[in-house]
C-alpha cells in the first residue's frame, strides 16, 4: 500500500504526485498520476517506485518511440557496417509509420505484431510478403531498441518485443546451398567474362567483397595460395576498399587446389584487379550485378533443361525470352561450394575456419554438422541395403551361393 497523498478530483478520477529528484537547476521534480479507481492508483505507485529503485527515469518513459529509435540508431552508426546501417534505419522508419509518435511505456507487444503482420501480409517497398528472414531482422531491430531503453537509457524496464512471433506461415527466404556436381561442371564448361569471378569463389571460398579488390600480386601460383588482406563494402552502390579483412580472421592465406591453379596460369592479366568490371576498372554494384545477371543467363541457355517446353531456345536472345529454368545462384553459393569440398575432401574443422576466414568456428562448425546429417544419412542407406540382403539370404540360402 503506498503511502503518497491521492485526492479525487471534480472528474471522478484520482490523483497524486510523486517526487523524482531534483533536475540539474537543483529545484525538486514531481510527476502526476491519474487513474480511475483508487485502488489502480495505488498500484501505479507502487510500480513507478519500484522502477525507481530499479534506476529507471520515470522522466523518460514520456518520450516518443521516434526519439528513442534516433538515439539507438546514433549507437549504432559507425558500428556496423553503411549497408546493415541503412537496414536499420529502413526498420526504424517502418515502426515510426505506426507508432513514431506513441510513448514508448505506451507500446505493447500488439503495436509490434501489427507491424509484423502487416509486412508478412505485403511489403510496402517490394509489393510482396516479406520473407521471414526480414521479419525476424525487422523483430529483432525491436528488440534492440527497447533493450537499449531499458539498459543505457533507463526509459523503461520491459520489453515489449520479446515474446513477439513470426508468422508460420511466413516464406523462407531461397537458401544457400552448395552446387551439385553437375552444376559446377555448368561453371567449368560455360565461357564467360564472370567466368573467373566463378572459378575464384568455387575454388577459394572468397567473399563477393574480397574478390572484388583483389589482386594479382595476391595470388602466388608457385606456392598455390591466394592472400586476403583487405575487403570492400558497398557504399552508395560502389565498392569502397576498406584497408581489413571483414573480421581479423579474414586476413589469411588460402591454399588454393590445382585446378584453380592451371586455370589462373593460362589467364591474361590485363588489369591490377583480378576481377573487374567491362571496363577493366573496379566493379560498382551495379556492373557486377549486370555481369552476374548476363552470366546466369548464358548458363541457362546452355545448360538449362528444356524438356517442360514445347521447344528449346535457339537463340539466347530471341525475342520471346528463354525460361529460367537453372536456380539463380550467387556468389554466397559459390562460398558454400568451396566448404562443401573442403568437408568432402576431409577438411578437419578447424583448418576449414581459417580456409574460409569464419571468426568463431561455430559457423564452420554449424556448415560441418548440417552436412554431416545430409551425408552420413546417405552412408547409413548403404547399411540399410546390406541388412536387407541379408535378410533376403537367411530366407533363401541359396542365394548365398549364386
Amino acid at each position: 500500500m503506498s503511502s503518497n497523498k491521492i485526492i479525487k478530483r471534480a472528474d471522478g478520477r484520482y490523483q497524486t504526485q510523486i517526487y523524482l529528484g531534483r533536475n540539474k537547476d537543483g529545484k525538486k521534480e514531481y510527476k502526476y498520476f491519474y487513474a480511475k479507481k483508487k485502488s489502480d492508483l495505488e498500484n501505479i505507485i507502487d510500480e513507478v517506485r519500484a522502477s525507481m529503485r530499479n534506476g529507471i527515469d520515470i522522466k523518460k518513459g514520456d518520450q516518443v518511440f521516434s526519439e528513442l529509435a534516433s538515439k539507438w540508431l546514433k549507437t549504432k552508426n559507425g558500428n556496423v557496417s553503411p549497408q546493415w546501417y541503412m537496414s536499420l534505419n529502413s526498420f526504424v522508419k517502418t515502426f515510426n509509420s505506426y507508432f513514431g509518435n506513441k510513448k514508448i511505456k505506451d507500446i505493447t507487444e500488439a503495436d509490434i505484431e501489427e507491424v509484423i503482420n502487416d509486412q508478412f501480409k505485403i511489403n510496402p517497398n517490394t509489393k510482396k510478403p516479406a520473407s521471414k528472414k526480414h521479419l525476424k531482422e525487422l523483430r529483432g531491430t525491436a528488440r534492440a531498441i527497447f533493450k537499449y531503453a531499458i539498459g543505457k537509457d533507463k526509459s523503461i524496464n520491459f520489453n515489449p518485443a520479446i515474446e513477439v512471433d513470426i508468422p508460420s506461415k511466413a516464406q523462407e527466404s531461397i537458401k544457400r546451398r552448395a552446387l551439385t556436381d553437375s552444376e559446377q561442371q555448368w561453371i567449368l564448361d560455360t565461357e564467360h567474362r564472370a567466368k573467373r569471378a566463378a572459378m575464384i569463389m568455387m575454388y577459394s571460398g572468397l567473399r563477393r567483397g574480397e574478390l572484388v579488390v583483389l589482386t594479382w600480386s595476391d595470388i602466388n601460383l608457385d606456392e598455390g595460395t591466394i592472400s586476403v588482406n583487405k575487403s570492400s563494402e558497398v557504399v552508395g552502390g560502389q565498392f569502397l576498399i576498406k584497408d581489413s579483412a571483414k573480421s581479423a580472421a579474414g586476413i589469411r592465406v588460402i591454399d588454393i587446389p590445382r585446378r584453380l591453379v592451371d586455370y589462373l596460369k593460362a589467364e591474361t592479366r590485363d588489369s591490377i584487379l583480378v576481377c573487374t568490371d567491362a571496363h577493366g576498372r573496379l566493379h560498382t554494384d551495379s556492373s557486377w550485378r549486370g555481369m552476374w545477371d548476363s552470366y546466369l543467363k548464358e548458363i541457362n541457355f546452355r545448360h538449362g533443361d528444356f524438356s517442360p517446353f514445347q521447344n528449346r531456345p535457339q537463340s539466347k536472345f530471341d525475342p520471346k525470352g528463354i525460361p529460367f529454368v537453372i536456380p539463380r545462384f550467387t556468389a554466397h553459393w559459390l562460398r558454400h561450394t568451396y566448404c562443401t569440398l573442403l568437408y568432402h575432401a576431409g577438411i578437419d574443422v578447424l583448418t576449414a575456419m581459417k580456409q574460409m576466414g569464419h571468426a568463431d568456428v561455430n559457423t564452420t562448425l554449424s556448415i560441418y554438422t548440417h552436412l554431416d546429417s545430409i551425408y552420413k544419412r546417405k552412408a547409413m542407406s548403404k547399411l540399410d541395403t546390406l541388412l536387407e540382403e541379408v535378410c533376403q539370404r537367411s530366407v533363401n540360402p541359396i542365394v548365398q551361393f549364386l
